[in-house]
């Protein structure tokens, strides 16, 4: 029998989607150096200290630093990638990125890491918006859902291995570089990720109508600076009128942000996010919500790192082990939230959740009661209820607080939200921070610890307060990753 006719291909052809799976990587090797290098720095406190000097003001900022640019400068870097291109911001954000690193590594004094990392933290800022764009074009339609399955486990894993991996790095101490390795690590990383994004990802044009809200830029960041400045200082000023003003200072800055969004939407002119999702009381709570979570709960991760080694004397690779408790808690907690429950509970979950980590930071205040004789096991317990609490909230809080916003409106939302995750970090960092060095200072680092919990636990119970104002349901479509936001569709 003659065979049948093969399908005539042209050797011009191109498979648009060949390089799906490599720009996946790149996209999340692009989030794992983000998160890993957002709590890696909390084990090297004694390692600062000891080589660069830095007090408690100086390693605060240094961990908070980080997340206040990221989050300042999260909603102008998917501006930027709108009006210049995606690719062309990302590389941007990869590069400035991998070079601060290097420097944070090489920084002679802490000063200059202080720099060095707050500029890191705004390169992460340009880097991280566009990725969801970049993927949306590399994956059919069909498969991009595929692509975001990935990301859940991902953030999971590389959220909480900071600590650990900081601490094996520090621990190591190769060719004697101490705490400079855990900024080096990210060289060969990152230097790989340049070369096959380089390769790989597509340019795109980006849309040179669209203009850029520098003066609602320079508001955000102006404003988010004036509210984490005092956090950190105030306690070694002793909570001076200047520290009080910069508060106040600080929230009418982000009340001339959303006006000035509006007033630029009604004169016809881009606005960096959509005003009217200010005007929606449930995402409003919800905003209020996700900043008290992160606040207590990246604080207290802080905190508990802080007391390891400065109050038992742990050292960096010990100090990262003991958070095995806290990382198995947060992926079975992760696991059970977005693959069971999220869909059918909503934003019950979210309660249950906050429930969880009430009953792990009872458990860890009674245990710290009586520290004569300290095991990491006294804690373990309650560092896996927390865990578990936080995997349940982490997994599900971003789709449920954007279950109350229109389609067109997601994008500028879940920008604002992340925006808002990291702000609220670095005030957890300096809030609690500031609480655990008061205890240190006075000798006893136990009671610290213990009352950056009491603090913790009252930001959860306010979270609990506000829960039945959320949504109830969580958005039906695509899940939003909580560190890749989609601030322009």
């Amino acid at each position: 029998m003659p065979s049948a006719p093969s399908a005539s291909v042209s050797p011009t052809t191109v498979d648009p989607y060949r390089f799906k799976w490599l720009i996946l990587a790149v996209m999340l090797t692009a989030e794992i150096l983000d998160l890993i290098d957002a709590t890696i720095v909390n084990v090297a406190g004694p390692s600062l200290e000891a080589s660069l000097g830095a007090g408690s003001t100086g390693l605060q900022w240094v961990i908070g630093g980080y997340a206040l640019t990221l989050g300042a400068g999260l909603i102008l870097g998917g501006r930027l990638g709108d009006r210049f291109g995606r690719r062309n911001m990302f590389l941007t954000g990869l590069i400035s990125f991998t070079l601060m690193s290097l420097l944070c590594a090489m920084a002679p004094s802490i000063g200059t890491l202080i720099v060095f990392r707050l500029i890191q933290g705004f390169s992460a800022a340009i880097l991280l918006p566009q990725g969801l764009g970049l993927l949306r074009a590399a994956f059919p339609p069909r498969e991009i859902g595929k692509a975001f399955a990935v990301f859940g486990p991902v953030f999971g894993l590389a959220g909480i291995a900071g600590p650990i991996i900081g601490g094996a790095i520090i621990q190591a101490d190769l060719f004697g570089s101490g705490w400079r390795a855990v900024f080096l690590v990210n060289l060969p990383v990152g230097i790989a990720a340049i070369v096959i994004a380089w390769i790989v990802v597509p340019r795109t044009a980006g849309d040179r109508t669209i203009t850029i809200d520098l003066v609602g830029s320079a508001i955000m960041v102006l404003s988010s600076g004036l509210l984490v400045l005092p956090l950190v200082q105030g306690e070694n000023a002793g909570w001076p009128a200047w520290t009080w003003l910069c508060i106040a200072a600080s929230l009418v800055g982000f009340y001339l942000f959303t006006r000035r969004q509006k007033s630029r939407l009604d004169a016809g002119k881009t606005p960096l996010v959509t005003p009217g999702i200010f005007r929606k009381p449930a995402y409003l709570v919800g905003l209020g919500g996700i900043g008290l979570f992160f606040c207590g709960t990246v604080g207290a991760q802080l905190v508990f790192t802080l007391f390891l080694q400065l109050g038992e004397q742990f050292s960096a690779g010990e100090a990262g082990l003991s958070s095995l408790p806290l990382a198995i808690g947060t992926l079975i907690g992760g696991a059970v939230s977005g693959a069971l429950l999220a869909d059918k509970l909503g934003r019950a979950v979210l309660q249950i959740g906050g429930l969880f980590q009430i009953a792990g930071v009872a458990w860890l205040f009674i245990a710290l009661g009586d520290i004569s004789d300290f095991s990491i096991w006294q804690l373990a317990p309650g560092l896996l209820l927390t865990g578990i609490g936080s995997g349940f909230v982490v997994a599900s809080l971003f789709n449920v607080i954007l279950g109350t916003v229109d389609d067109d409106e997601v994008g500028s939302a879940s920008g604002v939200l992340t925006a808002v995750q990291s702000i609220f970090s670095a005030v957890g960092v300096a809030v609690l921070g500031s609480v655990f060095f008061a205890g240190l200072n006075q000798g006893d680092p136990g009671q610290g610890f213990r009352t950056a919990l009491l603090v913790q636990g009252g930001l959860i119970v306010v979270f609990l307060l506000l829960s039945p104002l959320f949504p109830v349901r969580a958005r039906a479509d695509e899940p939003v990753p909580a560190e890749e936001p989609a601030l322009v569709e």
